[in-house]
């Protein structure tokens, strides 16, 4: 009886041993891809570490998006998103992974079939063709068409077949693209837990991206083109939202995290340089913006400077923004204060919220106020780290303006 017992606990341990050892990923780049409902593959790469307590990162040309929320049970692997309220549910075996991923959007869950295989450092191609052009260079692209086209620059870096970039339009860019030219076609694609893209087209000669078609998400998809244009332009950022006439200074008041209501009125802010940015958890932009802030945050606030962020959410319900805000805070260790509007990302919405402004054109948007409490400027969208020297160049002139505010008697 003894001995049977002493082989059952061995055969116990044997078998958790076994589980413990299917939860766990191999080491290493994995390639990951994720289909829309029409059969379209969106690929990624992301990076597996750790022998204990594993963690992965999602690769996009040189952003390493760190993702910690790796478990497993038995034979299932959940990854749960840092941001956007997303995870991944999962079912491993051998070196495979297959299963979904799902987007928790105010009130409906969005799945997206994946899979994704160890030791596949490739994107697209395992062994792409010799590219006929070269991309490197700016772009004149529109994306859309009819009343939803977008007139945007493409920015691309080629080396060899490898090609990284983005796409800037006037509300923010499309991130870090990643992909390549093989032979006369291109492929970008990138996933941040919140957004999957896909851009694809034929690259006609030197100067033309033609039979361009745009995948976004599970469902999205739209077509595009670009002519080679190194002096194209964006309209300026600070010419897109103002005040209606007769307006100089903002009202709201909002409750914060924890429910206390917070004004443009209250003392903390009184004689201050007032930083207000509309933001949502689901915006990539908006993590973007929100990295630079916090850094700014530190740097000005003892200057005199404060910072508001105003969340509109996907849904109006108060419990499950705080939810989503929270994560965005602990992310980012966000210090300023995260306000929940009430109001979701619709953008006639957030305009009806802050009923001095004209509009609303996009997420996110940063309004500038002095320290009378007059609104100074009023910048839409946000250039990322994915822009490169955008993004320096708006840290430059954004700080400058900063100072020279911060000077005034």
């Amino acid at each position: 009886m003894i001995k049977q017992l002493i082989l059952s606990a061995a055969l116990i341990t044997a078998l958790t041993q076994i589980t413990t050892a299917q939860t766990k990923l191999q080491t290493g780049i994995w390639r990951g891809a994720l289909k829309t409902t029409a059969g379209q593959e969106i690929p990624f790469n992301f990076e597996v570490t750790g022998a204990g307590k594993q963690e992965l990162a999602i690769i996009n040309s040189t952003e390493h998006y760190k993702v910690p929320a790796v478990t497993g049970k038995g034979d299932s692997v959940f990854i749960k998103m840092p941001l956007f309220d997303s995870e991944f549910r999962l079912k491993q075996s051998g070196n495979t992974l297959t299963g979904q991923f799902i987007k928790h959007l105010g009130e409906k869950d969005v799945p997206m079939a994946f899979t994704a295989t160890a030791a596949t450092p490739y994107r697209f191609f395992k062994d792409a063709e010799k590219p006929k052009y070269n991309v490197s260079g700016r772009w004149s692209a529109v994306i859309g068409e009819g009343d939803g086209r977008d007139t945007t620059v493409g920015e691309f870096k080629q080396t060899g077949a490898k090609v990284t970039g983005t796409f800037l339009t006037t509300t923010g860019d499309y991130r870090f693209l990643e992909g390549t030219v093989s032979g006369d076609d291109l492929y970008l694609s990138c996933f941040d837990g919140g957004h999957a893209f896909l851009f694809t087209a034929k690259v006609a000669d030197d100067n033309t991206l033609t039979d361009g078609k745009f995948f976004s998400g599970a469902t999205g998809k739209d077509v595009w083109a670009a002519v080679r244009n190194e002096n194209a332009k964006l309209p300026d950022a600070y010419s897109l939202t103002a005040l209606k006439p007769g307006y100089k200074k903002l009202d709201f008041s909002f409750k914060d995290i924890n429910g206390k209501p917070v004004s443009l009125t209250d003392a903390r802010f009184k004689n201050k340089v007032v930083i207000v940015q509309i933001l949502g958890s689901w915006c990539p932009n908006c993590m973007d913006e929100t990295a630079y802030l916090v850094n700014y945050y530190k740097k000005y606030h003892a200057k005199g400077v404060e910072v508001i962020g105003l969340a509109y959410e996907r849904t109006t319900d108060f419990a499950k923004s705080q939810k989503t805000l929270a994560q965005l805070k602990s992310r980012f260790n966000v210090q300023y204060p995260l306000l929940i509007t009430g109001f979701t990302n619709n953008k006639l919405e957030t305009a009806k919220s802050l009923p001095a402004l004209t509009k609303v054109v996009g997420f996110p948007t940063t309004i500038i106020i002095d320290k009378t409490g007059d609104v100074r400027k009023i910048h839409t969208g946000f250039s990322g780290p994915g822009t490169g020297t955008h993004y320096t160049e708006f840290i430059s002139e954004f700080e400058k303006l900063t100072d020279d505010l911060l000077a005034e008697k």
